[in-house]
């Protein structure tokens, strides 16, 4: 289990972060629409690699947001059953499926309540994803827990992160340098991190001009893993997407010109049962 900060419980955290996700659910959807180039250019495409989808499957989305996810899973062909915890952003996910027609159920349920996800069917998803929000939840290990419940027994569990290693709010800096080599000025890009092992949550703002942030729970590997393998799940699969350099930003420390540093790690969990 994660360690809160003190004088603070996980439930504390927890409250705190649905109530900042109910503040800005309105802006967050108005500017990720359909999804940024983040989601387009490194998650998708490792999502569906991993997840190997089969139409007619059964998916579950955790922490959906806008339903971004959820509506390009349904469009790959999938049954799409969507949680968060944040009315205001299933209310924004819900009007933008209707225009698409899409088939997704979306649900009101919170990932930290381990009863709460598992009543939505134990053994009845043959995939489950959480893209790009473990790190905005107080507590993973009680989703961990139903996964292993709530999947079949070959089930898979696809996940997005921040990159634990380079893309810490708190503690990663994005840098460029001029280095002279052999006679030659070289711009040079590098990730600064000044932690890593024990880095405490802390108000993150995921996009410029968001009107409040919200709480980043960053995990080293071995926490962000270790919770998952104390749970009964075993990891099966990984990419560390990162812009290809192809397409340059003006912005000089955009992710977009750092080709050689992912900042997304995307991975797929089973449960220890499904081992071959």
């Amino acid at each position: 289990m994660d360690e809160p900060p003190p004088n603070e419980t996980l439930t504390d955290l927890n409250a705190q972060t649905r109530q900042m996700w109910e503040r800005k659910a309105h802006f967050w959807d108005d500017t990720m629409g359909d999804g940024n180039a983040f989601q387009r250019e490194l998650i998708f495409p490792a999502l569906t690699r991993l997840l190997d989808l089969r139409a007619g499957e059964r998916v579950l989305d955790v922490g959906c947001g806008n339903g971004v996810v959820s509506r390009h899973l349904a469009a790959l062909g999938a049954r799409v059953v969507a949680t968060d915890f944040s009315d205001a952003l299933l209310e924004r996910a819900r009007a933008r499926t209707a225009q698409d027609a899409r088939p997704v159920e979306y649900v009101l349920a919170d990932a930290t309540d381990e009863d709460q996800m598992r009543a939505l069917g134990e053994g009845s998803f043959d995939a489950a994803v959480c893209v790009m929000a473990l790190q905005d939840i107080a507590d993973i290990a009680p989703l961990f827990r139903a996964l292993t419940r709530l999947l079949t027994p070959v089930g898979r569990f696809v996940f997005a992160v921040p990159h634990p290693a380079f893309n810490i709010p708190q503690a990663s800096r994005l840098t460029l340098e001029e280095e002279d080599r052999a006679g030659v000025l070289t711009e040079v890009r590098s990730v600064r991190v000044s932690g890593y092992l024990r880095v405490p949550p802390a108000p993150s703002a995921g996009m410029a001009g968001e009107p409040s942030p919200h709480l980043f729970f960053h995990r080293p590997l071995h926490l962000l893993l270790g919770t998952a393998f104390g749970a009964g799940l075993v990891l099966d699969g990984l990419e560390e997407p990162a812009f290809g350099g192809e397409a340059r930003s003006a912005r000089a420390l955009s992710w977009r010109n750092f080709s050689e540093v992912p900042p997304v790690l995307v991975g797929r969990l089973r449960p220890r049962s499904a081992e071959h």
